[in-house]
């Protein structure tokens, strides 16, 4: 992109055209917000730059500069692309912001730019603590290269994703990150099409449309079941809430491993269709009142695991001598529970992680459309909840 120098030197340096846009309309945007024609008086800068200011009582990006002794392109560029200016200046500059309560205009930096800066993200809940980690590093990857991130909740309908994804497209993201492999056929034709980049995670797919970064659902489900078989218990029961896809995986692996190990599932497989939570696994097993309680109990996740292992107290049973509990996930709370949960621990962290890196990989390369699995697998985390169980071999 060609590039302007300072006619004069001193601060401004070296800018692209687009920065000269994105300040230019900055500037011109100021005037909109107050109603009135901007006012300019000569700023006396050392360096005889002859810089006009904007003077009006909300802080405008000339007051940062003036505060920081720096020139308007320059804290454009800052606030964008923080990673383009030295740590020193960038520190100087946040501290200009932050005194002066500076408010940049993304609205006016996004229509200098033939780019957004903004990646879209669909998650398929916004309430279960499952996903906090995922974004937690999301954002931590993407803020400091100067991307923000649009999340939108499907809310685990693959129509509500279609619709996220068609809202996303039209402000201009430049890249799709989704929780999930199964589209409609509309919305995989909409990703294939929009020519960015698209990452698929936490599952594993025949067909990724672009990075998939994941687990395999069912083999996992089936592990976990086998791990339970192998410590001597037959009757297994399996509980769980909204049966989205991951759910269903991992539904289908516990069906193949009792079905392996010539085990009936027949009155074992309890749940309640509703979001997940404590309070939902309390509530799932107590259906198992009604009749027999299973020897073990593999929980769709830790939510659930520790909401049954409630309830099994309240019903006189003792954990892991009258049943076993296991959990999926391994969130921050199974090492603390009492008893400590048994659970299959996921990489939800570092699948986040790998997202927005293989993400910034793809934006700042020559190709877009790259096909590649990445299976981070999964291990089995032995607790209190079970007697002392193991995986056949590293998931």
């Amino acid at each position: 992109m060609p590039h302007l120098e300072s006619a004069r030197g001193g601060l401004c340096g070296s800018i692209t055209l687009a920065e000269m846009t994105a300040l230019s309309i900055e500037l011109l945007s100021q005037t909109c917000h107050t109603g009135k024609a901007a006012h300019f008086r000569d700023t006396g800068l050392r360096g005889g730059t002859g810089r006009r200011a904007i003077i009006r009582k909300k802080s405008t990006l000339d007051d940062v500069a003036r505060l920081a002794r720096v020139s308007p392109i320059t804290v454009s560029r800052a606030i964008r692309n923080p990673q383009m200016v030295s740590e020193e200046l960038r520190l100087r500059i946040d501290r200009a912001v932050r005194k002066l309560g500076y408010v940049p205009d993304v609205a006016a930096s996004r229509l200098a730019s033939a780019r957004s800066h903004a990646i879209g993200v669909i998650v398929p809940t916004l309430y279960n603590v499952i996903f906090s980690e995922y974004l937690q590093a999301l954002h931590e990857v993407f803020l400091p290269m100067g991307f923000q991130i649009v999340v939108v909740n499907s809310r685990y309908s693959q129509e509500e994703e279609e619709r996220a994804v068609r809202t996303l497209l039209g402000q201009r993201v430049e890249a799709m990150i989704i929780v999930g492999v199964n589209h409609t056929e509309t919305t995989r034709q909409m990703l294939v099409r929009s020519r960015i980049p698209v990452i698929e995670t936490f599952q594993i797919a025949e067909d990724p449309i672009g990075i998939n970064i994941g687990l395999d659902q069912v083999r996992a489900g089936h592990d976990a079941t086998r791990a339970l078989l192998k410590a001597g218990f037959r009757r297994v029961g399996f509980i769980f809430g909204i049966r989205d896809e991951r759910a269903a995986e991992r539904h289908t692996g516990y069906e193949h491993a009792m079905a392996d190990a010539g085990q009936t599932t027949a009155g074992l497989v309890k749940f309640l269709t509703q979001p997940s939570s404590v309070a939902l696994g309390a509530r799932i097993m107590g259906q198992f009142a009604d009749g027999r309680f299973p020897e073990a109990v593999f929980c769709i996740d830790d939510n659930l695991a520790l909401g049954a292992m409630q309830e099994c107290r309240r019903f006189g049973l003792r954990i892991p001598d009258d049943i076993a509990i296991l959990g999926f996930h391994d969130l921050e709370f199974a090492a603390f529970a009492s008893p400590s949960l048994s659970s299959i621990a996921t990489h939800r962290y570092e699948t986040g992680k790998l997202a927005a890196e293989q993400t910034l990989r793809l934006l700042n390369g020559t190709s877009v459309k790259e096909r590649k699995v990445m299976n981070l697998g999964y291990k089995l985390v032995s607790r209190q909840s079970t007697p002392v169980i193991s995986l056949d071999a590293s998931g």
